[in-house]
């Protein structure tokens, strides 16, 4: 019986094929990325991707060979490459989601979308701490864990971390520069922290 895609993929494979409508020249000045004929090279969470230039596919390089990259990960690879502002910078103030610079009340999304690792962090610091160290982090001093963490090369996040105790649940924040709008859409930041998330979580686990 022949695989049928998930909507997820359906959807990352038609935001590849938008991408060959972007002038990738203007995207490669920009960000300064690596480039030859064939691909466009990037980092995103310290790992290394390429885009092929002819087709838009976005590739992992994992130890074991290229991967076909996820759904958060190119829908917030493209966002930034191709619809970030022209002039866009870091303001260097972190701030929660809901107050980046223009933020309205009818974008919010509301919700504590990071519950779920929250409790998958809970009681387990020294493995946080060592995944975000993993990631290229660099400490702070908010909470029981705190780490800004390249998300890539040219933007940062802040990834905060308050334990459970007996009188109150873990606590899990992630800290957006309050320019981040400049470079991707409100709802891209949360298929970026998904995907952040997500990559924690496995680092965590192969630790055991």
């Amino acid at each position: 019986m022949e695989n049928r895609k998930s909507n997820y993929d359906v959807t990352r494979d038609r935001v590849e094929g938008e991408f060959l409508k972007y002038d990738q020249y203007k995207m490669i000045e920009k960000f300064h990325l690596d480039h030859d004929a064939d691909y466009i090279f990037l980092r995103f969470l310290s790992c290394d991707y390429r885009v092929n230039r002819r087709t838009g596919r976005v590739e992992r390089l994992d130890a074991a060979g290229p991967v076909h990259a996820g759904f958060n990960e190119v829908l917030t690879i493209f966002d930034v490459l191709c619809e970030s502002k022209p002039d866009c910078r870091l303001s260097g103030a972190f701030v929660r989601v809901n107050d980046l610079d223009g933020i309205t009340k009818t974008a919010y999304l509301g919700g504590n979308l990071f519950d779920g690792s929250a409790k998958a962090f809970t009681h387990r610091t020294e493995a946080l701490r060592a995944a975000c160290e993993k990631l290229g982090g660099l400490p702070g001093n908010v909470g029981d864990v705190s780490y800004q963490i390249p998300m890539f090369d040219f933007f940062p996040v802040m990834v905060q971390f308050w334990d459970a105790d007996d009188e109150f649940d873990a606590v899990l924040k992630i800290m957006w520069d309050r320019r981040t709008l400049d470079f991707m859409r409100y709802e891209t930041t949360y298929y970026a922290a998904g995907r952040l998330l997500e990559l924690l979580e496995e680092l965590m686990n192969e630790a055991g």
